[in-house]
């Protein structure tokens, strides 16, 4: 008689999951195929077949517009599940319910009831399940447990071999498409639109944020195909007005069927307007055909977060963090930086990942950043700083380029010239420190200036 498979040992604590989970495939590492996910989910009873669901893909903008998305749901009475990657601090972030991260309780039961089928899979499919396809298994399966009404996933990368794909959500959200991944996904917006269409499915409802006409021509074609109902930003719904304000700015929204004037908005930027207006449509688009009530509208609005977003995590001097890692966010940072703030000086402290455009970041805040610290974060992906150095030396000129491998060192740093030059410049306003670059550098730097406060 052979002996049965040996199960895998339950984990007991956070730090147990995060290392059998970190174990695994890294995220940046990608086999592109759904055969693990499926298989996986099959084993686990297709517990993403047990609640609706509204997916978004996009280069920027997924997570504030996802957390806008289920704080809105949560105003209409729905229990709500949330899944957005990648994490600023914690792992378990990744999964919410009800708007809160999964305790380190939950997320260790969340691990132990998805862990036994793990191996299953890992032993029959060519390549074993990755980080990312074993933490989308324990999201679906935790939210039919808890049992969730909605579920309102953010992709991973990308669209069609995405683990996440294996939903069919009534509602598919593609925010603006731009460049970043290349290396997985294509080097031109077009090709990467194809790939991210992939969520689109049969009979959704597809809520388009503003796009290039090329990329706009792929997404409708796909939509086309699959017979869905295509609403765009700029025809359906839109930001009617916006002005910035304490705190963040207010908004007019143009929804699906009704216009909401007067929303406060407690993010910075029209990029988070834009985002909101997204979410708004996404709602409505779920929720069917009536129009959502005015007041749960400017409620869940006013209550949204958005964590390493243009936060603002201390005072005396200001500390903003953003985790921008592409141009296009580094834009839309910039503007929003110009348009709601009068730092003088602003100085950045930035680290970023190996894979990224750093020459695209740097070029994009060179415009607004007086000095800019170099630094790396804690991972074996961070450039290095002195590269990243001597990258910035090109754009900024020597002069405006420190260098300052440790990441704490760097934002002190970063304060001091802040400060001083605050006191040259007292009648312009005030010294700033934006700290950018990359999530994981953003995440660090949070955790870091949290234990200060």
């Amino acid at each position: 008689m052979t002996d049965a498979p040996e199960a895998p040992r339950l984990a007991e604590t956070f730090d147990e999951v995060e290392d059998a989970l970190l174990s695994r495939w890294p995220e940046t590492k990608l086999e592109p195929s759904l055969d693990r996910i499926e298989a996986f989910i099959e084993l686990l009873g297709e517990p993403q077949r047990s609640f609706r669901s509204i997916h978004l893909t996009g280069t920027n903008g997924k997570t504030s517009t996802s957390r806008m998305i289920e704080t809105l749901l949560r105003a209409l009475d729905l229990r709500t599940g949330r899944f957005t990657s990648p994490h600023l601090e914690r792992m378990s972030e990744r999964i919410s319910i009800d708007g809160e991260p999964l305790d380190d309780e939950a997320f260790v039961r969340a691990f132990n009831d998805v862990a036994p089928y793990t191996h299953l899979v890992d032993a029959e499919q060519d390549h074993p399940l990755s980080f990312f396809e074993t933490i989308v298994g324990m999201a679906y399966a935790a939210f039919a447990d808890a049992p969730v009404d909605v579920a309102v996933v953010e992709v991973g990368m990308g669209g069609s071999w995405d683990a996440t794909n294996v939903i069919d959500a009534d509602v598919a959200v593609v925010l603006p498409i731009a460049v970043d991944h290349a290396k997985y996904l294509g080097d031109d917006a077009v090709t990467i639109a194809a790939e991210k269409a992939g969520i689109i499915k049969p009979g959704s409802i597809v809520v388009l944020a503003e796009q290039t006409p090329e990329v706009a021509a792929v997404l409708l074609e796909r939509a086309a195909e699959t017979g869905a109902t295509v609403t765009r930003e700029g025809m359906e719904f839109g930001v009617v007005a916006r002005t910035p304000a304490v705190g963040g700015q207010v908004v007019s929204l143009q929804g699906l069927r009704a216009r909401y004037d007067d929303v406060f908005l407690p993010l910075y930027g029209a990029h988070q307007a834009q985002n909101a207006a997204v979410a708004l449509a996404a709602v409505e688009a779920f929720a069917g055909t009536g129009v959502l009530d005015d007041d749960v509208v400017r409620a869940a609005f006013a209550e949204v977060t958005s964590p390493g977003r243009l936060e603002i995590i201390r005072r005396s001097p200001t500390i903003l963090l953003d985790a921008a890692h592409n141009p296009h966010g580094a834009e839309a940072a910039a503007a929003a930086l110009e348009d709601s703030f009068s730092f003088s000086p602003l100085v950045g402290v930035m680290g970023v990942m190996e894979d990224k455009d750093h020459e695209g970041l740097l070029a994009a805040f060179e415009p607004y950043l007086e000095h800019l610290v170099c630094t790396q974060n804690s991972t074996p992906r961070s450039l290095s700083a002195a590269a990243l150095g001597r990258a910035a030396v090109e754009v900024f000129g020597e002069d405006r380029v420190s260098v300052v491998p440790d990441l704490a060192d760097a934002i002190d740093r970063a304060a001091t010239l802040a400060e001083a030059g605050e006191a040259i410049n007292v009648s312009i306003g005030a010294g700033a420190v934006l700290v950018t670059g990359s999530v994981v550098t953003v995440g660090e730097a949070r955790s870091l200036l949290k234990g200060r406060r």
